[in-house]
């Protein structure tokens, strides 16, 4: 990823891992130095991000309303 920085402002939450060390998390996260977002991101075990999902906050409310109606039914 030439170019493309990133900064973890906050880590939130270890939401998955496995015996490789492999790790998916929950973090705030500025993109080239841009706002930071909610990030869902899968991390080696040496750093590196790998694929993943960026929502802004707008996106994170409507994920987390969504997901409360599909475990509460």
């Amino acid at each position: 990823m030439a170019g493309i920085t990133m900064e973890i402002i906050k880590r939130i939450a270890v939401i998955g891992d496995s015996d490789t060390g492999y790790k998916k998390e929950l973090n705030l996260v500025s993109w080239n130095g841009a706002e930071p977002k909610i990030d869902i991101r899968t991390w080696a075990p040496n750093g590196a991000a790998l694929k993943g999902l960026t929502l802004t906050e707008s996106e994170a409310k409507d994920l987390y309303k969504a997901l409360g109606n599909l475990f509460d039914e």
